[in-house]
């Protein structure tokens, strides 16, 4: 049994890590700020994670052998957390994002285009660190989330207060409702109602994971490994938006339909005109067990056209 703190962990993934982690016999603290109470039987601590007094004196006297912090989206946070949880635990493991690699948002090495891109493009413990931009505006955020993860996991990896590892994640897919960024019900209401998807002329492949398999993956690093620095969480088998949209459709009974857009303009949630899909051998070699898309993404898409065609209140 081990002591795990859980920041965030209200919903989705984390919600279902959260049961994992007592399901397993752990001990599990959940801190939030109290919107969503976590499983019976998980101590629940209520504090605004930005609010350094307001965290540490929730904390008390608690000391844990591993935080996972959901929800840690800029290097401010990532400062707090790094204060408050020094001398607190000896591992800190952060969700992040496979946006750290999107070439728009950052001056990254050059991947050639079809080569799954490597954990070294983005490296934590040499990244800048600039605290002193407008974190805390919220359209500043929405614009800079790549860079504000980025930057997060810098701040946490270059602390020193414990052991850091990163868990970047590829677009998690799967639950119907609980996943609560609707894409998958965006591109599933639009074919079922005979709808254009916004493409992108020559999209580039991208790479997915199922909630519970991302789930299973942070119980993994948070209680049987060891690593430290980021590691890519993605299933095999990248798919583009056309291979995408083409499984909705003919789970749907519908004809695909798009609607190409310049480069530039909005287009479909998993229309990528950039390359920075993933590789997973790291998670692999360090004994990480991947499913490929092919085992789940009929499920998934399954649970989205349901939910499109249940009706609203």
């Amino acid at each position: 049994m081990q002591r795990i703190c859980v920041i965030g962990g209200s919903r989705y993934f984390g919600r279902l890590l959260v049961e994992r982690l007592q399901a397993a016999g752990h001990q599990v603290t959940v801190i939030n700020r109290g919107s969503v109470r976590p499983p019976a039987g998980v101590e629940h601590l209520v504090a605004d994670r930005d609010d350094e007094g307001a965290l540490t004196a929730a904390l008390g006297s608690r000391t844990f052998d591993v935080v996972v912090d959901q929800v840690c989206y800029t290097p401010v946070q990532a400062a707090v957390a790094a204060r408050v949880f020094a001398g607190r635990t000896r591992r800190y493991v952060m969700t992040s994002t496979i946006e750290v690699y999107d070439p728009a948002t950052a001056a990254l090495p050059a991947v050639p285009s079809g080569v799954p891109v490597p954990e070294e493009s983005v490296d934590p413990a040499v990244w800048r660190v600039a605290t002193d931009l407008p974190w805390h505006d919220d359209a500043y955020l929405e614009a800079h989330y790549a860079e504000g993860k980025r930057q997060a996991e810098a701040v946490l990896a270059q602390a020193g207060g414990f052991a850091f590892a990163s868990v970047r994640s590829a677009h998690v897919l799967g639950g119907g409702a609980r996943e609560f960024t609707g894409r998958l019900a965006h591109h599933a209401g639009r074919v079922s109602r005979g709808e254009e998807i916004a493409v992108h002329e020559k999209a580039l492949p991208t790479v997915f994971i199922p909630y519970e398999e991302l789930a299973d993956l942070l119980l993994w690093a948070a209680t049987a490994a060891d690593f430290t620095g980021p590691v890519n969480a993605c299933s095999d088998g990248p798919l583009d938006v056309y291979d995408l949209v083409e499984l909705v459709a003919a789970q749907a009974g519908r004809k695909a339909l798009h609607r190409i857009v310049p480069a530039g303009e909005e287009a479909s949630p998993f229309s990528v005109d950039r390359h920075y899909a993933m590789s997973n051998a790291r998670a692999k070699a360090l004994g990480f067990a991947f499913s490929h898309t092919s085992d789940w993404l009929r499920d998934a898409v399954a649970e989205a056209l349901a939910l499109s065609a249940a009706p609203t209140a």
